[in-house]
Parts: C-alpha cells; structure tokens; sequence
C-alpha cells in the first residue's frame, strides 16, 4: 500500500494562500439598495394611489362610488406590477443562492399579489354597484 500524499505539501505545513479572497458568507451588506427609476415610479404610483384612495373616500357626493372603484383599479395595477417585479427578483434570488432573500421575495410578492387582487374585486364591486341602483 502506497501513501497518498497530501493535499498541499508536506504534513504541518499551512495550506497556500487563497489567490481569490473570498466574500463573507452570510451577514450584513455594507451597500444600500440601489435606487432605480422603477422604484422610484412605482413608490410615487403607490403615494398617490393611496391618497387618490384616501381622497375617494372623504368626498361626500354622488361621484364617491366612481373616484372610489377608479381609484382601487389604480391601486390593484400598482401591486400587481409589485407582484410581477418581486417575482422576477425572486427568480434572480433563488438563482444566485440567496434562500433568505427568495424566501422574503416569495412572501411579499404574495402579499402584493393579494392586495391586488382585492383591490381590484373591491373596484369591481364598486363599479357594479354604481351601475345598478
């Protein structure tokens, strides 16, 4: 039986140096996330959905019902483009390894999945009762 050598030289010498240094795993970012005109545009869409929303509803006249459902169809749109964003972040995500951040993306892209979809039954809802006195 022969001896196989070992990995990096003679036994008790210290393994070479790494030519690549390596990033840390796990812990915190010293980057903010970049600010993108997608973000951007989406978090003024979202701002002034809500305050179209919340606007609708301190308006006390026969248009309330109307801006109420136009502004929740609004609204649903802006979480629905949240949903489809968070997706495509999820799938970046899961791609590169980062689990915890998927795993985060997963949930609230569902959650602004959710919220569209009320959004958009509560607009409906809305218009179809305007329509039908």
């Amino acid at each position: 039986m022969t001896a196989t050598p070992p990995a990096w030289g003679a036994p008790g010498e210290p393994p070479p140096a790494d030519p690549q240094p390596r990033r840390p795993v796990g812990g915190r970012r010293a980057s903010r996330p970049r600010i993108t005109p997608a973000r951007v545009m989406l978090l003024i869409a979202v701002a002034g959905s809500v305050a179209f929303v919340f606007y609708a509803l301190t308006v006390r006249d026969t248009q309330q019902l109307p801006l109420l459902s136009a502004g929740l169809a609004v609204l649903g749109i802006v979480f629905a483009a949240l949903a489809v964003i968070g997706v495509r972040s999820l799938y970046l995500a899961g791609a590169q390894g980062r689990t915890g951040r998927a795993f985060g993306l997963a949930v609230l892209g569902g959650l602004a999945a959710i919220v569209a979809m009320g959004c958009f039954a509560a607009a409906l809802i809305g218009a179809l009762a305007y329509r039908n006195p």
